[in-house]
């Protein structure tokens, strides 16, 4: 392909915008031999100039060498590295370049794959063959041609200043590649302090990988750095966007409209001690007509606040779930729904999901009914205090209570026990263990919590409320998963017939297991 300054016969040295505009239009012929036979220099000194320009262009960024071919950083050729970002909330999966240096913007590219093509995920490298688009959300379309592996997770590490960039040395164990942080990709970062980078192209000096540090999380030694490091080392994204903070805080209490109103019965919330959030709240008392139980179990209204397809939703689906460190939180929502509006604090009216249910003197549910409601509990207790309290030490919180809600609580979960023996699901009764921080984020103690009938009576609540979920939701022909347990391993059972022979107990072979023969 040659220039037209070649075809009229004008052998002289090109302007660098001549040969960026050549490379532009012939990216996949962009080499040194390529461009002068474009433009008619076939030796002598007009080559030599040739290679002094173009070493000049690169020295100034305006083109790069890449494997014997020289591009403008601020394009694309045609085919390309990249890396796969999460899929969006319409579920079109997007990439980026894996090294991008030019001066605009980063290209968003959208990926279009075939039925044929290999799933992918976040992080994985791809080779794809790129067309410019002029959508307004991305500015090429990709076509896959292979998967050739991911690219590395970010790395949290320690900033090692030199006179030009850094090193990351990195904090988690087992992990000793350190990560070279060029010149002007430092962020900010100071020396020693505690930093997260992903990565940032091919190898540098030493072989290092190249990083550039994406956030500063401030001074490695301090105690509360630990559940840092676990944040950003999992990917736990632990900031709302402004736009989900302020749909969060412009939420107003829910009215009562058309809910039902149990604000006039004593809905409990019990939670551990040192809960953050109250989202359920139970409740029991005798009926009169069958000699059973009426139970009811309400779970605060979130649907109320988040509505589907709103900034909370999609960043909520992002998220997945809250995550609880000794010393922090990091929820699923804004504090303003999640330890506010959609908490069951008492003494305030909140909108809830309630099931009442109704169980005979042995403990079977022989019904249930689901609605919205208001609600209003009477007090948020923990656990220890309730079992407190029935062991015979109440307290001014819980001694008005225990007459009236505490004890027919308890006698409801006897029978719900009594029907759980007879049934006999797998027993796994196993410990929790907590972890105790002083004021100054220090571990005092790792200590096992104790299990007591308290939390066994709010575990057997939930799962009859599960129950009436799932049965509600079958009845009503709604599509909804169930977890179903697949049989043990054989050479695991064989361990465990060994164990339990040596314990003096029998579990015989060849015959039909059952959860009561393992319990």
């Amino acid at each position: 392909i040659r220039h037209p300054c070649y075809a009229a016969g004008m052998k002289t040295l090109p302007s660098a915008d001549e040969i960026l505009a050549w490379i532009a239009d012939n990216p996949t012929r962009a080499d040194k031999k390529s461009i002068a036979k474009a433009f008619g220099i076939k030796g002598g000194a007009l080559r030599i100039e040739l290679k002094r320009l173009l070493r000049e262009m690169q020295d100034a960024g305006q083109i790069e060498k890449r494997r014997g071919s020289l591009r403008d950083p601020g394009t694309l050729p045609p085919v390309a590295v990249l890396v796969v970002d999460a899929p969006d909330g319409d579920g079109d999966l997007f990439a980026r370049p894996q090294d991008w240096r030019g001066d605009g913007p980063e290209p968003r590219i959208l990926l279009n794959l075939k039925p044929t093509d290999p799933a992918l995920g976040e992080g994985d490298r791809v080779l794809a063959r790129l067309t410019e688009a002029s959508d307004e959300d991305h500015s090429h379309t990709g076509t896959l041609i292979r998967r050739i592996g991911r690219q590395a997770s970010r790395v949290v590490g320690i900033f090692r200043a030199a006179s030009q960039g850094g090193r990351i040395v990195p904090v988690e164990k087992g992990s000793d590649r350190e990560w070279l942080v060029p010149a002007g990709a430092e962020n900010g970062a100071k020396d020693g302090e505690l930093v997260e980078g992903e990565p940032s192209g091919p190898k540098g000096r030493m072989g290092l990988p190249k990083a550039r540090i994406v956030s500063v999380l401030g001074d490695p030694s301090s105690p509360r750095a630990v559940s840092l490091i676990a944040i950003h080392a999992h990917g736990i994204p632990d900031r709302f966007p402004p736009e989900v903070v302020a749909e969060a805080e412009a939420a107003k209490p829910a009215k009562i409209g058309t809910r039902e109103d149990l604000r006039d019965i004593p809905l409990l919330t019990i939670d551990p001690a040192d809960a953050r959030d109250h989202d359920d709240a139970v409740l029991a008392m005798a009926d009169p007509e069958t000699g059973g139980h009426i139970l009811w179990v309400a779970i605060a209204d979130v649907a109320h606040y988040v509505t589907p397809g709103s900034d909370l939703d999609r960043e909520a689906r992002k998220r997945g779930n809250s995550t609880y460190f000794p010393d922090r939180v990091v929820p699923m929502l804004p504090d303003a729904l999640s330890g506010d509006l959609c908490s069951l604090h008492e003494g305030v009216d909140r909108p809830v999901i309630a099931v009442e249910m109704k169980i005979d003197a042995d403990g079977t549910k022989t019904s249930h009914r689901f609605m919205r409601a208001i609600m209003r509990s009477p007090a948020s207790l923990h656990y220890e205090e309730v079992q407190e309290a029935i062991d015979g030490r109440p307290t001014d919180r819980t001694g008005p209570l225990l007459e009236t809600v505490l004890q027919p609580l308890y006698t409801a979960y006897a029978a719900l026990k009594r029907a759980r023996e007879a049934r006999q699901p797998l027993e796994l009764d196993l410990p929790e263990r907590q972890i105790v921080l002083s004021d100054e984020g220090q571990v005092t103690s790792v200590a096992y919590k104790d299990r007591l009938d308290a939390h066994r009576l709010i575990e057997e609540f939930m799962v009859l409320a599960n129950v009436a979920a799932a049965e509600e939701l079958s009845k009503r022909d709604r599509p909804l998963l169930f977890r179903v347990h697949e049989e043990p391993n054989p050479d695991k059972l064989d361990a465990l017939r060994e164990i339990a022979a040596a314990s003096g107990l029998t579990l015989a072979k060849g015959q039909v297991l059952h959860t009561r023969h393992l319990n």
